[in-house]
């Protein structure tokens, strides 16, 4: 894996320590799940590396320093080539639904590879973080699984956003995933 260095918006923050920064990063996950996931984190302020290497297919990214909200994310490792261009394209500066739109071209054009099963993806976000505790504050999960390209027709799910029943976002598209809330 590459290293992605980032820099906007960060300020002069000093890095937990990894062995934080994976507790913190998996905590997205079901419990089960945390020891083999994969960890990309930050030794130095900006920098996005591999702090631990996925044995059980899923990845986390921890926390970034310099955000000032708490934002950790899990994936399936079939994801990461779509992942990663997302984080480059950004690095590159490109905003917005346009890193979407460099990502799909590039799916289209075979330059990209997307996975053929469908893969999870586990989020928190949170008004921040306490490592001491290993506590999130008031935070949020969401829950996503892709399925590449599905749509209504092929899945069954209805594109109609819903709190209490799974549906599909971005049908047709490399991105269409089935939404959970967490209220379900």
């Amino acid at each position: 894996m590459s290293v992605v260095t980032l820099t906007a918006g960060l300020e002069a923050q000093s890095a937990p320590s990894a062995a934080q920064q994976i507790a913190a990063a998996t905590l997205a996950l079901p419990e089960k799940m945390r020891d083999g996931a994969g960890v990309m984190g930050y030794r130095t302020p900006g920098k996005l590396e591999l702090l631990r290497p996925a044995k059980n297919g899923m990845l986390c990214l921890a926390d970034d320093p310099a955000e000032a909200a708490f934002h950790v994310s899990c994936y399936a490792t079939s994801m990461e080539p779509f992942m990663a261009r997302g984080r480059a394209l950004r690095a590159e500066g490109v905003k917005g639904a346009q890193v979407d739109t460099v990502r799909f071209a590039e799916v289209k054009a075979g330059k990209l590879k997307m996975p053929t099963a469908p893969a999870a993806l586990y989020q928190i976000f949170a008004k921040g973080y306490d490592a001491a505790t290993g506590t999130v504050k008031e935070g949020e999960n969401l829950f996503v699984v892709y399925v590449p390209f599905a749509t209504e027709a092929t899945t069954g799910l209805s594109t109609v956003p819903s709190d209490t029943k799974p549906w599909l976002m971005l049908p047709g598209t490399p991105k269409a995933h089935i939404m959970f809330s967490s209220k379900m």
